[in-house]
């Protein structure tokens, strides 16, 4: 039976966390296989009492998996709950947040096609969390077509698919504290032509609590990242003229 981990980021998600577990643990109990499979929560080092309410919750949920790191940011967080499911054996690795913008109903639909694809990656065709945002991912996009040449409609969705082998093969490149991982992996998947799909999903408004990382944060990001970029491209083109 697949073994498949559900890696959740969870920053000062107090007011959302118990709904979000309530919503999500059916899929893990679902798909828990011959009991292997998991749902990681990683709180990354919150003010509130979100790591309290998920080692209460985790009492009476043998899947549910409660990690606490120091603060680092989302995509540390990534990294670190990527990581993890590696070294457990995963043999799928799911990713979304904890902010409740995403529906456990369409997972099925990604899951249906893990054995035809190699990642199955979310597209957001309407996004419910305003135009700042939206212009945002546009940015983004338009960025990596002019430095990677890479054609995506969403780099970042929190809603993607990847077997293990798939991401063992990336996720070496990435220092801990990296901001943008999915980023890269949505783009690595695309320059070196592997086997991955994307698949529209809802993205709701954040119903409860306020989002860490705002629109001035985003583009801080994004600028430091550009140096990145340039590093992840250069070993691109030196893969490439290797092969």
């Amino acid at each position: 039976m697949d073994c498949l981990y559900i890696i959740v980021p969870a920053y000062n998600e107090s007011e959302n966390i118990e709904a979000f577990v309530e919503e999500w643990y059916p899929i893990i109990e679902s798909h828990s296989g011959n009991g292997s499979s998991r749902l990681v929560i990683i709180n990354d080092g919150s003010k509130d009492n979100t790591y309290e309410k998920l080692l209460e919750l985790a009492k009476t949920r043998p899947y549910l998996v409660p990690l606490t790191k120091p603060n680092g940011g989302h995509g540390s967080t990534l990294i670190y709950g990527y990581r993890y499911a590696i070294s457990r054996g995963a043999d799928y690795i799911f990713q979304t947040d904890s902010d409740r913008q995403t529906l456990p109903s369409e997972f099925e639909a990604f899951w249906k096609r893990r054995e035809k694809y190699d990642a199955v990656i979310g597209k957001r065709p309407v996004r419910g969390d305003g135009r700042d945002r939206a212009f945002v991912e546009q940015t983004l996009c338009f960025l990596l077509r002019i430095i990677f040449r890479v054609a995506l409609p969403d780099a970042n969705a929190p809603y993607r698919l990847m077997k293990r082998e798939l991401l063992e093969k990336y996720i070496g490149r990435f220092d801990d504290d990296y901001n943008l991982p999915n980023v890269m992996l949505t783009t690595f998947f695309a320059s070196y032509h592997e086997n991955f799909v994307f698949l529209p999903i809802t993205f709701l408004p954040r119903r409860v609590g306020t989002n860490s990382v705002n629109f001035k944060n985003i583009i801080r990001i994004g600028w430091n990242s550009l140096a990145d970029f340039n590093r992840f491209r250069i070993g691109i083109e030196k893969d490439k003229k290797h092969h």
